[in-house]
């Protein structure tokens, strides 16, 4: 809440304050009924009692910003003193300008009393009021800076399980091409490790990424399947711009084309061509032909695990897995 609304806020709470602070005088105004007898005492009178009301305005809005600004966190019994004394002196003003003026129409000194005691009360009840509202939203500040930290240390947590994954299966790779003996693809495959450990060492700290970088990401990727399965693997990448902005998990794709090298047979016989787009509800589709093993390997989920769980901490939403046994096709929600 910005200064301008506390100060609002303020003067209203202290205007209702002096209203019902100023209801005995109306309540009693009957015993004063003979100032209204002429119009040389009801004008007085009148001035007197806007003045009053004015002052005990004043006085609860003060007492307000006091409550609120220097006994913010003071527990009851401090509170009840502190108000008690600024009440009991600023009777003791009060009367002794009625004095010094020599004001008749304050004579009815139990009311003028009832009317301070009143005061200090209604201040102290708001300010402890206040005080317990304050400490509970700094508790439920507290909680939900608590809940932002644990669901970040659970999503790097993740996002770390898919590194040692990687650069086990880009070993692979590397060890693959040395055995081709073939010196140029693989050095272009180490240069495009590089970018591609680069974008993935700098998502440590990032939860979700827009669908441009992790498309840039895969981009690069494929050219390093491309040389690792020499060009029997292609990817069909049909996304319009609309959609480049939209947010998913970072490395969310990656797990999705390891699955696809994993499982499936990619040779002369089984050309591989990944397609990677946009459904009806706007949310991004990756689908290939299955060309099953023979052998199945040896996995356990963690990758497509790992994208399921990050989905439902960042997005609260589920990633879609459908398979025929000709197709296998994985939906990731956008935000």
């Amino acid at each position: 809440m910005n200064d301008n609304a506390i100060i609002k806020r303020t003067w209203l709470t202290g205007l209702i304050m002096a209203l019902f602070i100023c209801y005995p005088n109306i309540a009693w105004i009957t015993c004063d009924f003979h100032y209204f007898g002429s119009e040389v005492e009801s004008l007085p009178y009148f001035v007197h009692f806007v003045c009053r009301f004015l002052y005990f305005w004043a006085m609860c809005c003060a007492m307000l910003c006091y409550n609120q600004q220097k006994l913010g966190k003071a527990d009851l019994t401090k509170r009840t003193l502190c108000n008690a004394v600024i009440a009991l002196v600023a009777f003791c003003v009060y009367k002794g300008v009625n004095m010094l003026l020599e004001i008749p129409y304050d004579r009815f000194l139990m009311i003028i009393t009832f009317q301070h005691v009143l005061m200090a009360v209604m201040n102290v009840l708001l300010g402890f009021i206040r005080h317990l509202y304050n400490s509970r939203q700094e508790k439920e500040n507290e909680l939900q800076q608590l809940k932002i930290e644990t669901l970040q240390s659970r999503c790097n947590a993740l996002t770390n399980q898919i590194n040692p994954h990687f650069f086990f299966n880009a070993l692979n790779g590397i060890s693959s091409l040395v055995r081709k003996k073939n010196e140029e693809s693989t050095l272009d495959y180490i240069s495009q490790l590089s970018d591609i450990f680069r974008y993935i060492l700098q998502s440590g700290n990032r939860g979700l990424v827009t669908l441009e970088e992790e498309l840039d990401f895969v981009k690069a990727y494929t050219q390093v399947l491309a040389v690792r399965f020499a060009n029997k693997l292609s990817f069909n990448i049909n996304v319009s711009d609309v959609f480049l902005q939209r947010r998913l998990p970072v490395l969310a794709l990656l797990p999705l084309l390891e699955n696809i090298t994993v499982h499936n047979m990619i040779d002369s016989d089984h050309r591989m061509t990944v397609r990677i787009g946009m459904n009806r509800d706007g949310n991004l589709e990756v689908s290939n032909p299955v060309y099953a093993k023979a052998f199945k390997p040896i996995t356990h989920g963690t990758g497509l695990n790992n994208l399921k769980n990050r989905c439902l901490l960042l997005m609260n939403k589920e990633v879609k897995v459908e398979s025929d046994g000709k197709e296998f096709k994985v939906t990731i929600p956008l935000l």
